[in-house]
């Protein structure tokens, strides 16, 4: 996964980075090594030297990087496992014309240091040797990614669980992590299918071939039936991807509360709130008054109507956390405690998440003042 988002840093953004962020949040690691994965991806793969470094199979660090005299940040699925594999590894797919992809795929080598946020992410799943499921994942191009890290975990600790990959690409060339594939399906056959999915397929290719479809979905499902039902599908990859698999949800009946999934890019923003029971009067300005309890500090400021609580709050040089800055990642995520806060996209948050009263405060508004946001 990668949130391929590019925001100029402002110099407030800048100093911000630079300043006294708090050890537990962030990392400064060496890169181990660098892997070519295939003509357009590598693998980064870092060294904690010594540094205890805790994730889950499924989330992502948020890389930190200078390119071109611009602080930017890029959130990258681990493919990694905490389970099986000694260093955590990103791997990065070059997008046409991406600041960051073409960068990291370009210039980026063993012994450089790259600054990184801790791992986040909902994106992952409580694995127990004592569960026993069948699981369905949908992966396309880079979406492989935390499928990765996910199947390596659960593969290993769970030995009654198994798992269906169905895996698109352009080409042959494009699958990424296809000897892994392979060797993994070798290693747990019977636990571990993968059935791969190519736009263009050479003349000998067994497998799917053409766009991933309702059709195509229908007939794997049918192949696994003899595992008994489905207890949770997740799905990561290009929106396009993920639309045609909601698609195939609606036409083939299934179940759309099991269906789990990690976004690219910002859909379409759907203006949202999120009602606490403190509600008040609106400033004579139109500003909000805000407070944000982060790290053990409290900070109070007002935003105008046209600024997000994050983007107020960088301009500042108040550091808060953050990443994608389009409501993705929930690197900023906090809990409103009282007042009422609109977001203009709430994708990166769970039905329960928002239940609770969480927020995310790169798209987030204040509507009313006494708005009082707890991030950690």
């Amino acid at each position: 996964m990668v949130f391929n988002l590019f925001k100029k840093s402002s110099s407030a953004e800048k100093k911000a980075d630079d300043k006294n962020k708090p050890s537990s949040r962030y990392y400064s690691l060496k890169v181990k090594e660098v892997v070519k994965e295939t003509n357009d991806a590598v693998t980064v793969y870092f060294d904690p030297a010594g540094r205890e470094i805790n994730y889950k199979p499924g989330q992502f660090f948020t890389l930190i990087l200078n390119v071109n005299n611009q602080s930017v940040r890029r959130s990258y699925s681990l493919c990694t496992s905490p389970d099986t594999d000694e260093y955590p590894g990103v791997t990065v797919k070059r997008v046409e014309g991406g600041l960051v992809s073409n960068y990291i795929n370009d210039e980026v080598k063993a012994g450089d240091e790259i600054e990184l946020m801790e791992p986040m992410g909902a994106f992952t799943t409580p694995i127990s040797e004592d569960q026993e499921r069948n699981l369905v994942f949908f992966g396309g191009g880079s979406g492989i990614t935390p499928l990765m890290g996910l199947s390596k975990s659960i593969l290993k600790l769970e030995p009654k669980t198994k798992i269906t990959l169905v895996y698109a690409n352009r080409d042959t060339d494009s699958i990424i992590f296809r000897s892994l594939l392979a060797t993994l399906a070798t290693t747990y056959e019977g636990r571990f299918n993968v059935f791969h999915v190519l736009e263009t397929a050479p003349e000998n290719w067994s497998g799917y071939k053409g766009r991933l479809t309702p059709g195509i979905i229908g007939d794997v499902l049918g192949k696994i039936s003899d595992q008994g039902e489905v207890t949770e599908y997740f799905m990561c990859g290009p929106e396009g991807m993920m639309m045609a698999i909601s698609t195939a949800f609606r036409e083939l009946g299934l179940p759309k509360e099991k269906l789990r999934k990690e976004s690219f890019t910002a859909g379409t923003p759907e203006a949202k709130t999120v009602d606490t029971p403190v509600p008040s009067a609106s400033t004579a300005s139109g500003a909000k008054e805000v407070k944000v309890i982060y790290d053990g500090e409290e900070y109070s400021f007002a935003v105008e109507e046209d600024k997000t609580i994050l983007e107020t709050a960088l301009e500042l040089d108040i550091d808060l956390p953050f990443s994608c800055q389009s409501g993705l990642c929930t690197a900023c995520r906090g809990k409103c405690l009282s007042g009422k806060v609109r977001m203009d996209e709430m994708e990166g948050l769970s039905d329960s998440e928002i239940e609770e009263g969480y927020v995310l405060t790169c798209v987030g508004h204040p509507l009313t003042d006494n708005v009082v946001i707890e991030i950690g």
